[in-house]
């Protein structure tokens, strides 16, 4: 049996996945494998609300991809097919899950490791943590989704910087960039993530889905097809359970109980 490199618990809504592949958390075939059930699952779970993604131990959310498997990958064609085809299915699953996603970086947050992260929703970072995306000095560059997530959430020339030069950065500079979205004091990240989720728990689960899809598509759409897909969500939004539950408790002054709620 495989050591397990994912652990998942869950608690009052919010799932917690934890990357565990000590000492760094590196990514491995395996550890890409179990990330894959584990959201499979997950997505399917109606009592699961949010979702925050972390790293076991102090010293790596993750630090990437495990080198050692790359000799057996250097031929042509073989890294694609062994390796990236399908982490880049299961990063662009996690990016595109149906319910909210936090990622709690408690240490080192590379390569890979930045990739995943790149792919929820919000990222929580402890104030030593750094950043990078450093596979230039390999002689290759960010292939699971680090070239086009990092560059939309940091802009072009921010982008070109950190992967021309594969210099990590630190986590105020990633809030500054906008990489991150808040930057907390050492060992409180997976407990400001944990708040973060469950907050999101108590917000309408299917207007969250409908809202992410739309902002997901903000940079593959033009301005009419956006318009169109909002304006599709909205309609379904707007004739749920959960909106009938959101103004009734408007009117009644009092606060929705959104988790009671189900649409159709």
């Amino acid at each position: 049996m495989p050591d397990v490199n994912v652990h998942l618990t869950i608690e009052n809504g919010v799932a917690i996945l934890t990357l565990d592949n000590p000492p760094l958390n590196v990514v491995t075939l395996e550890l890409t494998r179990q990330l894959s059930e584990r959201l499979d699952a997950l997505a399917i779970d109606d009592t699961v609300r949010a979702v925050v993604v972390t790293g076991a131990g102090s010293r790596a959310f993750c630090a990437g991809s495990d080198i050692s498997e790359f000799p057996e990958m250097m031929e042509p064609g073989q890294v694609v097919e062994k390796k990236l085809r399908r982490q880049n299915e299961i990063f662009q699953f996690l990016a595109h899950f149906p319910k909210p996603t936090v990622a709690a970086l408690g240490g080192l947050t590379l390569g890979g490791g930045l990739e995943i992260a790149c792919c929820c929703d919000l990222l929580i970072a402890e104030e030593h943590v750094s950043l990078g995306l450093p596979e230039i000095k390999l002689g290759v560059f960010p292939s699971s989704g680090g070239t086009f997530r990092t560059t939309r959430r940091i802009g072009i020339g921010r982008a070109k910087q950190m992967m021309f030069f594969g210099d990590p950065i630190d986590a105020r500079t990633a809030l500054d960039w906008g990489l991150i979205d808040a930057v907390v004091p050492r060992g409180t990240a997976l407990a400001e993530a944990r708040r973060w989720a469950g907050i999101l728990t108590r917000r309408p689960a299917f207007a969250l889905e409908l809202c992410k899809s739309v902002i997901n598509a903000a940079d593959d759409l033009d301005e009419d097809q956006l318009v169109q897909k909002s304006l599709t969500a909205s309609g379904r939004a707007f004739s749920s359970p959960e909106c009938r539950e959101g103004v009734r408790a408007f009117f009644a002054k009092t606060a929705p109980d959104f988790r009671v709620q189900e649409h159709s």
